[in-house]
This record gives C-alpha cells, sequence and structure tokens, in this order.
C-alpha cells in the first residue's frame, strides 16, 4: 500500500522579502537529481539568486529553499495516478496558490510532463505567464519523449511555454513546426560536475539491471538469473552485481533469488547510494532505462532486455511509432550498438551467448569504448548549437545574465 504523504496547509512563503527568483518543480527522483546540478551551478554563477524548490532532498542540499518534498510521492502508471487523484488535485491548488501569490520571476518545469504541463496551462489561463500575459517566464527542461509518443503535445506546448531545454540534439527539430523555441543544453549525464555510477574494467563483474520499478524487475530479472547461471556455468570464476535503489527493489530481488537459489549462486546484490563508489563492470544485460544510457557512455558492452505484459506489449507498440529502437543510446547512433532482446527473444540462452561475446571478443569492447566517446561529443556541447543549462535559465532574467 502507497504511504499518504500529508500536505501542508499552506507552502512556506519565500525565505526573503524580495521573493523568488527561480522555482523548480521536479516531480520525481531523477528531475531532483538533474534540477540539484543545475541549481549548484546557478549559485556559483549568481550566489545571490533566491531559488525556491518544490521536488525533493537534492535540490535542497543544492541550496534551494524546498518547499514541499514532491519526489516522496511519484507515481509512474496510469493506476497508480488514478488512484492518488484526490493526492494530486489538492497538490496541483495548493501549487499553484503559492505562485499566485508569491509571483516567482521564472519557473523551471523538470521532466514530469503530467503535472507540470497541466500546471503551465492554468498559469496562462490565469494571465500570471508571459504567455497570458503575466510576468511569469515558464522554461521546461528535459523534454517529454514527443519522438516516441503523443507528438501532437508539441503544439499545446508552444503556446504555454517560453522556452524548453532539450538533453538530445535531435530533440531541437521536433519542433521546428512550432513557435517554441528549444534549446540544446546538453545532457545531465555528460555534465560537469557528473560522476557516472560505473566503468569498465575488464575483469570487472557482470553487471545484472533488471530495472528500479519493483513490477518491470519481476518480469526480468528471473530472465537475467537463467541467462546469468548458463554463463556462470562454463566461467565459474566470474562474479555478477545487482545495482539497485534501495527498496523497494531490494525485496523483489531477494524473493527472486530465494526462489532461483541455483541460478543466483555468485551473485551480489548493491546499492546504489549518493556519494558510492563507482561500480566497475566487464559486460552488462540491462533494462531498457536511463541506466542503459549510463553503460554506454561508459563504454561497458552488454545487451538491452525488456520483457512486459503482452498486452502492453501490443498496446505500446502502436502508441510509439517512428522509433525503431529503445534503448537511448541506439537511438543516437542510429544502429544497434547494444543488442536490444525484447519479449520472447530475451530468453537465457541467447543472453548467456552475448555475455560470452562481450567478455571474449576484444572486438566488441574496443567497439563499446568508441562508440562511448562519440555519445559523449553528441550529448556533452559537440553539436551547434548548444548552451549550457545556466546560460539558458540566467538569459530569462534581466540583471541576472551571462556576464552581468
Amino acid at each position: 500500500m502507497q504511504r499518504r504523504v500529508e500536505i501542508p496547509g499552506e507552502f512556506a512563503p519565500p525565505e526573503t522579502t524580495c521573493g523568488v527568483d527561480v522555482l523548480f518543480i521536479a516531480g520525481e527522483h531523477s528531475g531532483d537529481e538533474h534540477a540539484a546540478r543545475v541549481i549548484e551551478n546557478l549559485r556559483q554563477r549568481k550566489p545571490g539568486l533566491r531559488v525556491a524548490a518544490l521536488g525533493g532532498g537534492e535540490m535542497r542540499e543544492a541550496g534551494a529553499q524546498l518547499l514541499f518534498d514532491m519526489t516522496r510521492f511519484s507515481a509512474v502508471g496510469l493506476v497508480e495516478v488514478l488512484s492518488h487523484y484526490g493526492f494530486y488535485r489538492e497538490l496541483f491548488t495548493r501549487v499553484l496558490a503559492w505562485i499566485r501569490l508569491h509571483r516567482p520571476r521564472l519557473i523551471c518545469f523538470v521532466d514530469y510532463p503530467g503535472f507540470n504541463l497541466r500546471l503551465a496551462s492554468a498559469l496562462k489561463a490565469e494571465g500570471l505567464s508571459r504567455q497570458g500575459g503575466g510576468e511569469i517566464a515558464l522554461y521546461f527542461y528535459i523534454s517529454p519523449q514527443i519522438w516516441a509518443w503523443k507528438p501532437g503535445r508539441r503544439f499545446s506546448m508552444a503556446q504555454t511555454l517560453d522556452s524548453l531545454g532539450v538533453i538530445f540534439p535531435f530533440e531541437v527539430d521536433c519542433y521546428r513546426d512550432t513557435d517554441l523555441e528549444a534549446r540544446f543544453v546538453g545532457h545531465p549525464f555528460v555534465a560537469p560536475g557528473h560522476v557516472a555510477p560505473v566503468h569498465y574494467a575488464v575483469d570487472a563483474p557482470v553487471l545484472l539491471l533488471p530495472g528500479s520499478r519493483p513490477k518491470a524487475v519481476r518480469k526480468i530479472f528471473p530472465v537475467l538469473l537463467r541467462a546469468w547461471h548458463l554463463f556462470h556455468e562454463a566461467h565459474p570464476g566470474r562474479e555478477a552485481v545487482v545495482l539497485h535503489p534501495g527498496e523497494p527493489v531490494l525485496g523483489v530481488l531477494r524473493a527472486v533469488m530465494e526462489r532461483f537459489p541455483e541460478q543466483a549462486k555468485g551473485v551480489r546484490l548493491v546499492q546504489r547510494e549518493r556519494g558510492a563508489a563507482v561500480q566497475p563492470a566487464a559486460a552488462a544485460l540491462c533494462s531498457s532505462g536511463t541506466m542503459s544510457l549510463s553503460l554506454a557512455l561508459a563504454g561497458i558492452p552488454g545487451a538491452i532486455v525488456y520483457r512486459a505484459n503482452p498486452l502492453t506489449w501490443f498496446v505500446g507498440r502502436r502508441l510509439v511509432r517512428g522509433v525503431e529502437y529503445l534503448g537511448i543510446a541506439n537511438i543516437l547512433l542510429k544502429r544497434s550498438a547494444w543488442p536490444e532482446y525484447l519479449q520472447s527473444e530475451a530468453n537465457p540462452t541467447a543472453l548467456a551467448a552475448r555475455l560470452k561475446i562481450c567478455l571474449e571478443d576484444s572486438a566488441v569492447a574496443y567497439a563499446a569504448q568508441e562508440d562511448a566517446a562519440t555519445l559523449h561529443s553528441m550529448l556533452g556541447g559537440g553539436e551547434p548549437g548548444f548552451t549550457s543549462p545556466v546560460e539558458w535559465l540566467l538569459e530569462s532574467l534581466p540583471g541576472q545574465g551571462v556576464g552581468a
């Protein structure tokens, strides 16, 4: 059962009588982390900048005044959202009331499009945002994946937002047919100060990464364990590591390993924590989430594994059109640099064979390193029109711009 989170009767007022320069809004842990890095850089450039946040602890540690921890109640699926509709309606009302009262100069929405884009529309309707005749600038950091699904939302975004900071260079073209300014601001995983969670080492363990959501882990982890077992029988000196975010995923991992004790031999569970040592790896089997990009950027060879309910897969393939790959590294490189094993193709025999190739064929490891260098260049400012997130945000604040 989802823990109930109480919403304070009124969010805290600004810590200064001068109000707030920038309000960041992020509803998930990943957005909280990405926004925190931007806030750190902003405050280094402009120490007097007044920053507030509706997000999580990462932004608070970066120096923002945290009004409410939204990451404690992040929901990912339609069922989860509907089951807590009353909470989200109340939260939305409180956020809108705070903005109406305290009028930050700039709001930076960070991903979380279901909530944030609806809020942007409400701010326009109330005449608070620039698009609605008001003074509040609305910026959106990390574009919704309109290149994969719901492409029509770009037109409503153009009517409510002032600027969009995209993290993949190809996303700029997705908005060419609108009036919305889309600026490539680089990917957070290659930004200065980012510490990668993994690095390549030829004699290191194999990584088994079934994802960070319990439902997906239940589907994928048993397949990864069976694949590991087949590989481990021929390579008993190898070790496997499962990186996880803690509970509730840890409980799911332990339950699966108890069901398959023989297949779990040689497998170690390691929690990913802030400030933890970087995990070395020689190869990896990974779900199709953001961790797959971290592996590709580290030059670690492997494969992407995806398994879902057949109905979910059927519906998803019809909603997502024009995208050939699931893995973002493959999408960027426009080829299957990381082979994708989907649904029935994700079987233990095929995955064990892929591990063997990754660990025994030096050409595969070399190619992974070359692809990593290409990805770093693409995502870190090697593309035309690059602007850093800090420069992008400061341009919207008179008197706070670059060099001011």
